[in-house]
């Protein structure tokens, strides 16, 4: 299965859209928000109370996917479990007890996913991977939209496909439609694009090309098994 990201969630009022605008998010199979801290990125936006209704809000947001960008991830677990999250995402930068944390997100009902930082080896990911619902390569340096695309972050892709082919794999940063088809071959099947939906005048078709993209490339590796 193919998920699409879509990063800011910005609803409108409804006098400037906003029923237009959830419409158009719902054709996105994923909505997500990030929370950052100022020891893990340098800066310091955190949701707190917003969150709950956040992802709660007309249903905007059917899957509350946490990413935690966070200095900390351990003590974000059970908050983040009681605001409706059902995956939570860290850094294995972040943690000095990854199993741990792992069974902590578990017990909290939600599921797993870890990421890494372009400098950190995809083996080292590895080393966890059987006990994860989903792999976040990096395809920036965390923390700031509009960055470019790091297409040499590939071969971590292609490699953890090649070795754990029912891994949910997602790319994060600077992902777009030019470089949508990398992703997807690699082995890619969850895709965080921001500014590329977001600064679009037809979001809807680039969710739809990004998403369309990501199952083509699903099927294909199917067929070839």
């Amino acid at each position: 299965m193919c998920y699409i990201t879509s990063l800011p969630c910005r609803p409108q009022p409804r006098e400037h859209g906003g029923a237009a605008a959830a419409g158009e998010w719902r054709s996105c199979l994923w909505l997500a928000k990030r929370a950052v801290v100022a020891a893990f990125l340098n800066i310091g936006t955190v949701w707190r109370g917003p969150l709950r209704h956040c992802l709660g809000a007309s249903g905007l947001i059917t899957s509350p996917y946490m990413h935690m960008m966070v200095a900390k991830p351990e003590q974000w677990v059970k908050p983040m479990a009681a605001a409706g999250a059902n995956q939570y995402t860290f850094h294995l930068e972040a943690t000095d007890n990854p199993g741990a944390l792992i069974k902590d997100i578990r017990e909290s009902g939600m599921k797993v996913g870890l990421g890494i930082k372009p400098n950190t080896t995809v083996e080292y990911l590895a080393l966890w991977a059987n006990q994860i619902d989903m792999a976040l390569v990096m395809t920036v340096e965390p923390g700031f939209g509009g960055q470019k695309f790091m297409e040499d972050m590939m071969p971590k892709v292609q490699w953890l496909r090649s070795q754990f082919p029912s891994l949910d794999i997602e790319v994060d940063g600077g992902v777009g439609l030019d470089n949508i088809h990398r992703c997807a071959e690699a082995g890619a099947n969850m895709i965080v694009s921001g500014s590329a939906i977001m600064k679009s005048d037809d979001p809807r078709s680039v969710i739809n090309l990004l998403r369309n993209t990501c199952r083509e490339a699903a099927q294909k590796r199917s067929l070839d098994r």
